[in-house]
């Protein structure tokens, strides 16, 4: 073999070396990709996965808590009536005093049990949540709020009608709720305010914001605060959740639910 044939060989060799070489690295990079996508889609599915799992756990609680709202109020509900009315017929025919103001205290005890009872079984059964609009469930919290003159909440919407279902309605009343009585409870705040909107990009945007002491998020528990209830609520539904604070300046919490594509 010739040096002119030896050294095409030796290019050829190379040549053919290198292409086996990218051919290679292609492969991998291709192989690194689809596993990537593979893990991402894996990531998707669970996530959505956890949503339903979580939105199921949520209705299974809310079915559960209407039966037990129901039993309490048709069960225990009427043998409370009927102890009720039982008292008053005693109160009515005794005719010896200090009998009297004793059948007189157990029939106030009696209605004042059968009074919270009315109210327990309201609060599980979730009529109120299912029958009213968002709207006016924020405004109720607000309004027996400010009834203690503590801090003043002002809420304000831009929107007269939003059709929400029972989980999406469920999610912003607690939430509200849990940032009400956590910055009363720890800021000192005088001031909240509440903003619910909708655009066309989202289908709503809850925004509250206090004038409290805030805190340093970096020094604090903030399970204690109940910030992870908020996020885990938040998480039920797909929304985004975002919570800023620093000492002295407040705590502005912010939540957005996109419109699907």
């Amino acid at each position: 073999m010739g040096e002119a044939e030896l050294l095409i060989t030796l290019i050829l060799f190379n040549l053919f070396f290198i292409l086996f070489v990218v051919a290679v690295m292609v492969y991998i990079r291709k192989y690194q990709q689809r596993k990537k996508e593979y893990l991402n889609e894996i990531e998707v599915k669970n996530e959505v996965h956890q949503r339903e799992l979580l939105t199921t756990q949520l209705e299974i609680q809310r079915v559960t808590m209407q039966q037990i709202g129901r039993e309490l109020h048709d069960n225990i509900g009427q043998k409370l009536t009927l102890v009720s009315l039982y008292t008053q017929q005693l109160l009515y025919e005794n005719k010896v005093q200090e009998v009297s103001e004793r059948i007189e205290q157990v029939s106030q005890i009696v209605n004042q049990s059968l009074q919270d009872l009315r109210s327990l079984s309201k609060t599980l059964t979730d009529d109120n949540i299912s029958q009213k609009e968002i709207v006016t469930l924020i405004q109720e919290e607000a309004d027996n709020t400010n009834a203690f003159k503590r801090c003043h909440v002002d809420f304000k919407h831009n929107f007269e009608h939003l059709d929400l279902g029972f989980v999406h309605k469920n999610v912003l009343l607690r939430i509200t709720q849990e940032f009400i009585q956590n910055s009363i409870k720890h800021s000192g705040c005088r001031n909240i305010l509440i903003r619910l909107n909708t655009s066309e990009e989202f289908l709503w945007e809850l925004n509250i914001r206090d004038d409290g002491t805030g805190f340093d998020r970096s020094d604090i528990n903030s399970s204690g605060i109940g910030l992870t209830n908020m996020k885990n609520r938040a998480e039920i539904i797909g929304a985004e959740f975002s919570l800023d604070s620093e000492k002295n300046k407040g705590t502005t919490l912010n939540i957005i639910l996109k419109r699907q594509p």
